[in-house]
């Protein structure tokens, strides 16, 4: 069995711009622009990156809640793409989601109950479904007596155990985590993390976990990927991208982070980028961030530079011409 559990490859979705009264296509949003990703079994990535980048679209592309432009999706070395409905039915089974908003992913005429046991149903589980949520709900540490309750009975952090407790009903192999605690006051975040942490441990979980905090991204993410304007600038594993980020715009983020020491926070250098992000309708030539790169060259705007290995690490890539600590060397060679 291969050791990766969903791949993406060259994945773009182009929204269309239409005008006038016959709404011709006049351009495209290009929210998501040729994406490459592997996420390992067992693993949790983590997808950081501004507001608008394309982080949860690229989650909905995924679970084919929305339909592709152009490229592939891989679950276990099979192009779910390709499938119909019927067949997107059984899949659907092992790739599940938790919503970043708890107070809008639930039905609130429906009750507790009835919303954890809408996967059981429709899947036609075997076994008794009431006693099946009466265990998730003890699982994501809610009370049984709970599931005869309206979701507008329960605070926000509550309401996420709720729909942490219906991605797990049917034992999934891989739950996208849209920015699952960013509507959470702060220390039901870190319950809610560790909740996680602990499903993932019991349940043999594979997590694509998107955030804007990059603290908690470095907390429970094995390895991260950034994005920038729908396209991924820089992958590694956690430990390696926090402790060496090697393309400028990861630099950037991470010097964002506050720090708890007062003394280190008055003294580091804080990165602050110019200008604002582009427009996805119509995207800078070349490298997609060259307007705002504090070391861009006259290469970065006639070409978009690829995926490649970073020295020293097989598994850390970068697009960029110039990354952070190889600028000396690769400025020699060109």
């Amino acid at each position: 069995m291969s050791d990766v559990l969903l791949e993406t490859r060259n994945l773009k979705v182009h929204f269309p711009i239409t005008s006038g009264a016959l709404r011709r296509t006049v351009g495209h949003v290009k929210a998501v622009d040729g994406v490459n990703l592997q996420v390992r079994r067992g693993e949790t990535l983590g997808i950081v990156g501004e507001s608008g980048c394309g982080k949860s679209t690229l989650a909905r592309l995924i679970l084919r809640l929305l339909e592709p432009t152009e490229g592939e999706i891989l679950f276990e070395g099979k192009n779910i793409l390709q499938y119909d409905r019927r067949q997107m039915l059984q899949i659907r089974k092992d790739m599940q989601i938790v919503f970043q908003d708890p107070f809008a992913s639930l039905n609130p005429r429906k009750t507790v109950g009835t919303i954890i046991a809408e996967p059981l149903r429709a899947h036609k589980a075997e076994g008794n479904h009431q006693r099946r949520v009466r265990e998730l709900l003890e699982i994501v540490g809610l009370l049984p007596e709970h599931m005869d309750r309206y979701p507008h009975e329960f605070s926000g952090g509550q309401r996420q155990r709720i729909g942490i407790a219906r991605a797990i009903a049917l034992k999934p192999k891989l739950i996208i985590c849209d920015e699952p605690v960013s509507a959470l006051d702060v220390s039901i975040q870190a319950q809610i993390i560790n909740l996680f942490e602990e499903l993932q441990k019991e349940f043999n979980l594979t997590y694509l976990f998107i955030a804007h905090d990059l603290s908690v991204v470095k907390h429970i993410s094995n390895r991260v990927a950034v994005m920038y304007l729908g396209r991924v600038l820089e992958t590694a594993d956690s430990e390696s991208l926090y402790a060496t980020p090697r393309h400028p715009y990861t630099n950037a983020l991470l010097s964002a982070i506050p720090l708890p020491d007062p003394i280190r926070e008055r003294t580091r250098q804080r990165i602050v980028l110019k200008g604002d992000v582009p427009s996805p309708s119509n995207p800078p030539s070349g490298c997609t961030f060259h307007v705002r790169c504090p070391v861009a060259q006259q290469q970065c705007k006639e070409q978009a530079p690829s995926m490649s290995h970073s020295q020293g690490s097989s598994d850390h890539h970068v697009s960029c011409f110039f990354p952070i600590g190889e600028i000396e060397s690769k400025g020699a060679r060109t």
